[in-house]
């Protein structure tokens, strides 16, 4: 019997997909492995920290709908309408009947997947793998102790396994200040809420205005008001004794996100608007991939199709003409966007949503260009330290703020409280300039270059960032040994930006052998995401999956879709014999297999 073993650190969803295609490829996985662990550090396996109760909350919605919801055992519609009732009202599910369309609850998603995950081991267990799951099992270092081996060190035990999977998922350090109402992230969400039930009659600050930033607004204001519906209208209405609760949200564009949209195709593909040979033909001499070329011969044609289908007759002989290159497409598609009140422009978008839901018309140019950059984000080895940065500033922000779909029924929350002046959005960069007994002081700079300031006694940073540096990553024995090292990308230019962007955390420069690198945050990574070294060399051990260690070389590995994506090119690797020596395996070799059919 093959007794090598095979670790997997986290339960959540990349670890729930990595099992999923383990599954898919059962019979050449056991071939390699038979005893796959699990480590979980809290007391229940499956969750995911967006997803779980401890950690989110009843009102919490999450933004997407069981069709765009990767394959599973079951689909979270199929789930959901199994269940009792009152288990759902526990949930938060109340409206029925149950929809594939439908957006649900954080906390019913975070029981969907701890089902699937039970379902995923049963299943495992019936093909012959051994399962050990060791929950309160908090992975505090790793080492390798051989060529073979993996060491994995919890606060109490030690585990030996031949290959590990680190599939930790979001990480929020405690850098909160709670003596001046100053909190570095939401979660868990329940530290914000007034343990002695009185109420904030005060204005509260919150950084950022994205679905994490929501999370806050919901939380809060189900706890000072009540929102009634009435002739499908809905409205909030403020208790008495929480006459000064407001919620000020600071957003450095001013946007409030593009909401949820009917899409044609909602599973993201790889190569849906090309083929892997096209686009790595696209490779210059310096076989690096530019944006530039990228956009010109796959985005723009695919996107000028999805244009006529939207018929915006107003972008099309713009994106037509040669020397209307990406940045001028994100500033035209960004200028829709703005609106000179966001809210009003929320309502305006919100009755098009609606409509268009309701008729099944997808928005074709947002669908499409979301599937381009997700393609993009399996290939951004290949840019070069200008395109990193291109991306990181210019595309990126785009994406999160247009691209991100807030659902509907969060719409109408932030409209109802806006009718009732309990939220405001100020326009402007945000620093953090105090922290004291005096709450917290921000100042803020408009886009005119005037800086006003304010002072908060409750102030939420919402913007979203867990990613870990590489001097913070979590297991120190892998940075101390040299078998992880920095992320970075060449500059092929003699000018370069010496201001490096805040999207980029972490980011600086660095000189090796008379070139000029960007050190792009997080570890490096090959094509197989097997670690590498300060010489280049694959780890033929551990591979690393987290987002939040690999987000400078995969900047928009974000939702269950790129989970899924990622645990398969992993378990591809694993099963793949001629993925197994120590040089880096470039994404042309993986994307081979990645297009092959999912069984092999």
């Amino acid at each position: 019997m093959n007794t090598s073993t095979l670790a997997i650190i986290g339960s959540g969803p990349t670890a729930i997909y990595t099992l999923q295609h383990i599954l898919n490829n059962s019979e050449a996985v056991r071939n390699a492995f038979h005893l796959i662990s699990i480590f979980e550090k809290q007391s229940k396996m499956g969750y995911g920290m967006p997803f779980n109760p401890e950690f989110t909350d009843k009102y919490n919605l999450s933004n997407i709908s069981s069709e765009e919801i990767p394959e599973l055992p079951q689909t979270l519609a199929n789930w959901l309408s199994a269940q009792d009732r009152d288990y759902l009202k526990d949930l938060n599910v109340v409206e029925f009947p149950i929809k594939a369309t439908e957006v649900y609850s954080r906390i019913a998603l975070g029981a969907y997947f701890r089902a699937q995950l039970k379902l995923l081991i049963q299943s495992l267990r019936r093909k012959g793998f051994t399962i050990a799951t060791y929950r309160n099992h908090n992975v505090i270092d790793i080492k390798t102790s051989s060529h073979t081996t993996v060491e994995v060190i919890t606060e109490s035990h030690r585990f030996k396994c031949n290959k590990l999977i680190i599939a930790t998922g979001h990480h929020w350090e405690n850098k909160d200040h709670s003596e001046s109402g100053y909190y570095d992230s939401p979660w868990p969400i329940s530290k914000l809420l007034n343990k002695s039930n009185n109420y904030y009659n005060f204005n509260i600050g919150v950084l950022g205005a994205s679905l994490s930033a929501f999370d806050v607004v919901t939380s809060l204001a189900h706890r000072h008001g009540t929102f009634n519906r009435k002739n499908n209208t809905l409205t909030y209405k403020l208790n008495p004794e929480a006459a000064g609760f407001k919620i000020t949200l600071h957003d450095a564009n001013g946007w409030l996100p593009h909401l949820q949209y009917e899409q044609e195709r909602p599973l993201r593909e790889m190569y849906r608007h090309t083929t892997r040979e096209t686009l790595l033909h696209l490779k210059g001499e310096t076989d690096a991939l530019f944006i530039p070329t990228y956009f010109d011969k796959i985005c723009r044609p695919a996107l000028l199709n999805a244009l006529k289908k939207d018929n915006l007759k107003d972008v099309i002989p713009l994106l037509t003409s040669k020397s209307f290159d990406f940045k001028q497409l994100i500033d035209t598609m960004a200028k829709k966007h703005e609106y000179l009140d966001s809210f009003d422009g929320m309502r305006k978008e919100l009755e098009l949503s609606d409509t268009l839901l309701k008729r099944d018309q997808p928005i074709h140019w947002m669908e499409t260009l979301d599937d381009l950059m997700y393609s993009l984000n399996f290939h951004t080895d290949l840019f070069t330290a200008e395109d990193h940065l291109f991306f990181n500033t210019e595309i990126k922000p785009f994406l999160m703020n247009v691209i991100a779909a807030l659902p509907l029924q969060s719409a109408e929350i932030l409209l109802a409280l806006y009718e009732s002046n309990c939220i405001e959005l100020i326009k402007g960069k945000v620093t953090i300039t105090t922290k004291n007994a005096a709450g917290t002081e921000i100042t803020i700079k408009d886009t005119n270059g005037t800086i006003s300031t304010k002072n908060y006694p409750l102030f939420i940073n919402s913007s979203g960032n867990d990613s870990i540096s590489f001097d913070d990553f979590p297991f120190e024995s892998l940075r101390k040994a040299g078998v992880i090292s920095r992320a970075k990308a060449k500059f092929i230019t003699s000018t370069h930006k010496t201001e490096l962007p805040p999207s980029i955390p972490n980011a600086s420069t660095l000189s090796e052998k008379g070139e000029l690198y960007l050190k792009l945050g997080g570890i490096a990574i090959d094509g197989a995401y097997r670690c590498l070294n300060a010489d280049g060399t694959a780890s033929k051990l551990i591979q690393d999956l987290a987002f939040n260690h690999i987000y400078g070389l995969r900047p928009y590995s974000y939702g269950l879709q790129a989970c899924s994506a990622t645990s398969l090119i992993a378990v591809k690797a694993l099963i793949n014999s001629k993925l197994q020596n120590v040089k880096p395996v470039a994404m042309e070799t993986i994307t081979q297999t990645y297009k092959t059919e999912d069984k092999l």
